[in-house]
């Protein structure tokens, strides 16, 4: 069994991540769970830039501390095309530094006031680099492609997925209003862990 340390602070991510992936011989952990803190400053301006970023230092850290382990980093957000990308890479700290999903959504809907549904297109990326106990990088990501809506409706997901329409669903249903099981289908983070698994399995 290879043990992964998924370097996120983010449950929700290292949760799903762990669902998605679903690899028999590899086991996964948060930097909590292996004892390890890793926070370095994302500056990139591509997700798989701030990707590699997170797992470079998490790895570097498992080196110095003799830990025998493949690290999973994530970056990811949503890029609204009348906005000309924006979140994108700052989709965590679009409102500020601290600020919650309500401000950021806030900050969201008051900068495409006066676009209408249909021209609020917008997509999510995912971005996943593994860091094998060698140091061999791999890459993928992920798209899932959609709307944003008016205001956030459903109980379930985190962070954008209650404004967030999916073609899938014919624009109809936000991610925040499907179950877990129906948006590990379609999601971005769904689709990457797709590409690393195929990846992953023909090591």
């Amino acid at each position: 069994m290879r043990r992964v340390i998924v370097a996120t602070s983010n449950q929700h991510k290292a949760m799903e991540l762990e669902e998605m992936l679903n690899l028999e011989d590899y086991s996964l952990e948060t930097m909590a769970d292996a004892g390890i803190q890793s926070d370095p400053v994302e500056d990139a301006n591509t997700f798989v830039g701030n990707a590699q970023i997170k797992a470079r230092a998490a790895h570097e850290i498992c080196v110095a501390q003799g830990i025998n382990a493949c690290v999973l980093a994530d970056d990811s957000g949503i890029c609204v095309d009348a906005l000309n990308g924006e979140p994108g890479v700052l989709s965590a700290r679009y409102a500020g530094e601290g600020a919650g999903q309500p401000a950021i959504n806030a900050k969201l809907f008051k900068n495409l006031e006066g676009v209408p549904f249909e021209e609020r297109t917008a997509h999510f990326s995912c971005a996943l680099v593994f860091i094998d106990e060698d140091g061999v990088e791999t890459c993928v990501d992920g798209k899932v492609y959609g709307r944003v809506g008016f205001e956030a409706v459903g109980d379930f997901g985190f962070g954008y997925d209650p404004i967030f329409y999916p073609s899938e669903f014919n624009f109809e249903k936000s991610l925040g209003e499907v179950s877990a099981e129906e948006k590990n289908k379609i999601s971005h983070r769904a689709r990457a862990c797709t590409a690393l698994r195929e990846q992953l399995c023909c090591e």
